[in-house]
């Protein structure tokens, strides 16, 4: 049964094996119990970009542009402190992920377009290089980590453009005091990772809505201290979000959203790395199996998500099994702790 929101007493927790992997130089999973030691095996290099064929159409958000640019990741900040966001409303994929105290952070994924600036730009986490290896070796950029993160993000699949590598690519720019006022020109942070992979296959298929699916108007996804809504406007054809009861808007202008919204139900664990207030670090397991709602076209439809390893991408199916399509267009995944919401 689909539930319009995420509150945590949805029933039915996945029966899966929720581990993270550490394959084709993803990361091992990074824990503070005994039984998750933390292990460094070493990073090959992504195939170039030359050696993958470029898709037909585009694998992020099954459009018809950016076949063959780079895959560009930057860490954005989710709270009402940075607000409006810069850039966010032109990613292929924007994943939701907890970070310490219950709140959220943004990853963008760009490739299809660039904005011409992203922001406020905010420290990249441990989930983060568990979730990127599926992109082959992208460019990330982020604006700091924990020092004890620095040697996970040097082994990574990734290239690390942060603001301590991006030169003149960063800058200081709106209301915000620092911290929140960082960003980034994304063409300038290309030009420091000229052998960044393009697009490939990351488990997304896009096509016509399956059977069923319950009609909705609006979900709510819940946090320990945060919430994100995403109602339906049929004006739009897209789905609007708001942030604490408030509509999301974009720098740029207007509001926030996408075509798609997957609301994926994973193992959320604390993690070895503690902020500098002490707060544990969460680390989100995005490799397994579990449940997901998939929001799309007004419409929420049960789903199973499945990602076999790091270096794989994540598909989703229908109860049958069968492929559970995304109209074509950008995407949000959306990462909730399976069961209530976690705090570590």
């Amino acid at each position: 049964m689909v539930r319009t929101a995420w509150n945590g007493t949805v029933q039915g927790r996945a029966a899966a094996v929720l581990g993270v992997v550490a394959l084709g130089g993803a990361l091992a999973a990074c824990s503070s119990s005994d039984k998750h030691k933390t292990a460094t095996p070493s990073s090959p290099e992504a195939p170039p970009a030359s050696e993958t064929p470029a898709p037909t159409t585009h694998p992020f958000n099954g459009g018809k542009t950016g076949l063959k640019n780079p895959v560009l990741a930057v860490k954005v900040e989710n709270t009402r402190s940075s607000m409006p966001q810069a850039g966010v409303k032109d990613a292929d994929i924007v994943y939701v992920e907890q970070v310490e105290g219950g709140e959220t952070r943004l990853m963008a994924i760009f490739s299809s377009k660039l904005p011409k600036r992203v922001g406020a730009v905010r420290s990249a986490r441990i989930s983060d290089l568990h979730i990127l290896p599926q992109f082959g070796k992208p460019a990330f950029a982020f604006s700091g980590v924990q020092p004890a993160m620095k040697k996970y993000i040097r082994r990574a699949p990734v290239f690390d453009i942060s603001q301590d590598n991006g030169g003149s690519a960063y800058y200081r720019y709106g209301e915000h005091p620092i911290p929140y006022n960082l960003f980034a020109n994304p063409k300038d942070l290309l030009k420091q990772a000229p052998k960044a992979t393009g697009p490939r296959d990351i488990g997304f298929t896009f096509g016509p809505a399956p059977d069923g699916g319950k009609p909705i108007k609006n979900f709510t996804a819940k946090w320990p201290a945060t919430t994100m809504g995403f109602s339906w406007s049929a004006k739009q054809n897209r789905w609007l979000t708001s942030f604490n009861g408030r509509p999301d808007m974009a720098r740029e202008g207007g509001q926030l959203g996408g075509k798609t919204v997957v609301v994926q139900q994973v193992k959320t664990t604390r993690s070895q790395f503690k902020d500098v207030l002490g707060a544990y670090t969460p680390l989100i397991k995005s490799v397994g199996t579990g449940k997901a709602t998939v929001l799309r076209d007004g419409k929420a439809f049960d789903a199973q998500w499945s990602r076999p390893s790091e270096d794989k991408g994540t598909t989703y199916t229908t109860p049958d099994g069968k492929p559970l399509n995304f109209p074509p267009g950008q995407v949000w995944v959306v990462l909730v702790n399976e069961g209530k919401p976690y705090m570590p």
